[in-house]
């Protein structure tokens, strides 16, 4: 079982992150691939750098079809371009924010989103809405934390975070937490250990999902809205994206 977790923005470590935390929780056989795209934002924070760097991610849903691989994981809470690679993929693509809200509402009545700039509340709730979470979705909280503050050395962003969680269970009437943002993967464990109530990363949820169901035999639909993009010839720099 091979599985392409792709970062849609540029910046390596964060990628590399991602990667570990990936492989720790992936079944003995699982192969984790991850990748960013060679254009676009070092970082994602709000609806401009999501679109753009939308371009780079369809590149490696396209060429992860061209390696054989069985399924792909966003590794974005934004979940970017998500519909768009699933009419490119033949097997699953989960995004990571519908995979941690979907697994939160399992293991809690309620849950509280913690994610990195007040800019991107909006852009969760969104999400929550077109999951269908919005029942268990209690809050959505902002840190102001910048996403590539999250693994710079000596950076105060873990303390942050987790006071906001601790503040999250407190006064939103929540059970568990998603974290908001794929570049916090690597702390869960700590986060989850300090506030003492569940906590959902996207990143290791999304790796389950598609594994569960690649093993199934299951594939995107290619009927209705997921069917292959019609084949036309875009103008100018986009040709090379052109649907074939």
């Amino acid at each position: 079982m091979r599985i392409k977790l792709i970062n849609p923005n540029t910046t390596q470590r964060m990628t590399e992150a991602m990667g570990r935390c990936a492989r720790e929780v992936a079944a003995p056989g699982t192969e984790i691939v991850a990748v960013s795209p060679t254009m676009g934002p070092p970082s994602i924070e709000g609806y401009y750098d999501e679109a753009v760097a939308s371009l780079g991610l369809l590149a490696e849903i396209e060429a992860g079809e061209r390696q054989g691989f069985d399924g792909y994981v966003i590794a974005c809470f934004g979940d970017p371009a998500l519909y768009a690679a699933r009419e490119l993929a033949r097997g699953p693509v989960i995004g990571i924010a519908e995979a941690a809200m979907h697994a939160a509402s399992v293991i809690a009545p309620g849950f509280s989103v913690v994610t990195t700039l007040q800019r991107t509340v909006g852009m969760a709730w969104h999400l929550a809405e077109r999951y269908g979470m919005t029942r268990f979705c209690k809050n959505v909280r902002a840190t102001d934390v910048a996403v590539l503050e999250l693994d710079e050395p000596g950076s105060s962003a873990r303390r942050t975070i987790i006071d906001e969680c601790r503040r999250a269970l407190d006064e939103d009437g929540s059970d568990a937490i998603v974290l908001g943002c794929a570049g916090m993967a690597e702390f869960c464990r700590e986060v989850e250990d300090a506030i003492g109530a569940p906590v959902v990363e996207g990143v290791t949820a999304a790796v389950k999902w598609s594994e569960a169901l690649i093993a199934l035999g299951l594939h995107t639909a290619k009927r209705g809205d997921y069917a292959r993009p019609l084949a036309k010839r875009y103008d100018g720099v986009l040709g090379d994206f052109s649907p074939r």
